[in-house]
């Protein structure tokens, strides 16, 4: 199916998104509990939040659970800048453990506090926080998870409950007053960060790292990097040496390999929802470490690589990968224009799939919005952040393709003549599925909502 922005806008009572979508959504929850036939108007209209901060719609509430700048309870420093990527983790007892990333340049104005044993490179300013909550919901701990890391974006969890966090960077030692290279992703343990400790996974790859998702039964790890200049980044795979082996198994190495489309260079040209590859390519990436050149630059052989602008977001789902494509703009060297792309990744029949494609419309002039994190949702579909100008909003899409609006951001970072709202990020669902959680990274919030998801 296929809407316009005007469409959309009716429909979601907020600024829409134009889309075409394909039916392999629905198979996201297909035999499952959480499997849910919300109606095309998702949960209804926003309603304008009283304090200020975040607009849901109608029987929904949220508790902010922490904020930028006020003390962590660990009484290691204050809370960190730019909250980003997120997970929610089981934990003891009913707890649950949310691991925070922090995508702090090293202009941020505030850092994540450095910690013996747990910093990287005490000249970077990024890294993760983690909170404890309790089978209440209440915020029992918050501490320092690991520091010293550089512009931490997202990430993603493993099925052995631990956070695989990602520096979205390729900075060298040396580069911004850094002591050692980055560009690497390091794994988090919430419940013991001690355990973990700051060790990179370097045959993960070099290079400015998005996200990533596991295979639950396999324990490949899939990577998207969003690389800012053209040639754009790249989607990749890592099978490791001990596959699900549990915290540190990551540690032993692995082959990383990157995704050939045959006969497309460029994912942002394929504009038709539902497109199809068959038998597409994985090939062997000739240095990792990029200790000479940038991945993306290397030489992949005559056939070439597959690239992608903005490539974001990254979920498992069902028995299949789904990674977005922010946007791709040909001013900026794509082949085509979009607002943005889901796309999925079948390993058993080794097919890809465009979900969904994000505009443009014939009634929009300038993009107005583009899809970043995404998370699986307890209605069926997914949970989209938007990522973009103007009002910030995280959208919902259900299984049958309709968009509709889920939050707003009121927390106005601009002034009263020119407002200006900061993205969202991080979204993720409770194990339980009655709590979603989000941060807006700008000022730095997480919040927790809860209400009738399952209606």
């Amino acid at each position: 199916m296929s809407m316009t922005r005007r469409q959309a806008l009716a429909r979601t009572g907020a600024a829409g998104v134009g889309i075409a979508f394909t039916g392999a959504l629905s198979e996201l929850f297909a035999g499952t509990a959480a499997a849910r036939g919300l109606g095309r108007h998702g949960y209804g209209p926003l309603l304008p939040d009283p304090q200020g901060l975040l607009d849901l719609p109608e029987g929904f509430r949220y508790r902010v659970l922490s904020r930028e700048g006020e003390p962590l309870r660990s009484g290691e420093g204050a809370v960190p800048s730019h909250h980003d990527g997120m997970t929610a983790l089981s934990g003891r007892g009913g707890r649950v453990h949310l691991v925070r990333n922090h995508e702090n340049r090293v202009t941020a104005a505030i850092g994540v506090p450095t910690v013996p044993g747990l910093t990287y490179d005490p000249a970077a300013k990024g890294g993760c926080t983690a909170l404890t909550l309790g089978s209440r919901g209440q915020v029992l701990a918050e501490r320092v998870a690991i520091a010293g890391t550089a512009v931490n974006c997202a990430g993603g969890p493993t099925p052995w409950h631990t956070w695989l966090t990602c520096e979205e960077t390729e900075d060298r030692a040396g580069a911004n007053g850094y002591a050692k290279d980055h560009g690497f992703i390091f794994e988090v343990d919430p419940a013991d960060p001690h355990r973990s400790g700051a060790v990179p996974l370097k045959a993960m790859g070099r290079f400015q790292h998005e996200a990533i998702a596991v295979d639950p039964r396999h324990g490949i790890v899939y990577e998207t990097e969003d690389a800012f200049d053209k040639p754009f980044g790249l989607f990749y795979r890592f099978l490791p040496d001990r596959p699900l082996g549990g915290l540190g198994s990551l540690r032993a190495g692995g082959r990383l390999q990157a995704l050939r489309v045959p006969g497309v260079p460029d994912l942002s040209v394929i504009q038709e929802a539902g497109t199809r590859f068959t038998g597409v390519e994985w090939v062997d990436v000739p240095d990792p470490l990029a200790a000479g050149t940038p991945i993306r630059f290397q030489d992949f052989g005559r056939r070439g690589i597959t690239h992608a602008q903005k490539l974001e977001g990254c979920y498992w789902g069902g028995r299949s990968v789904y990674f977005v494509s922010s946007f791709a703009r040909r001013a900026a060297g794509s082949g085509a224009d979009h607002y943005g792309q889901v796309w999925r990744y079948d390993p058993a029949h080794h097919r890809l799939t465009l979900v969904i494609v994000f505009g443009p419309d014939t009634d929009v002039q300038l993009p107005g919005e583009s899809p970043d994190n995404i998370c699986l949702s307890p209605a069926g579909g997914l949970m989209v952040c938007e990522d973009g100008s103007g009002a910030q909003h995280v959208f919902g899409v259900n299984r049958r393709g309709d968009v509709y609006a889920m939050a707003r951001n009121r927390q106005n970072i601009g002034t009263p003549e020119a407002p200006e709202w900061g993205e969202f990020a991080g979204v993720t669902f409770s194990p339980d599925w009655r709590t979603m959680y989000l941060n807006c990274y700008d000022p730095g919030t997480t919040f927790a909502v809860n209400g009738p998801w399952r209606r």
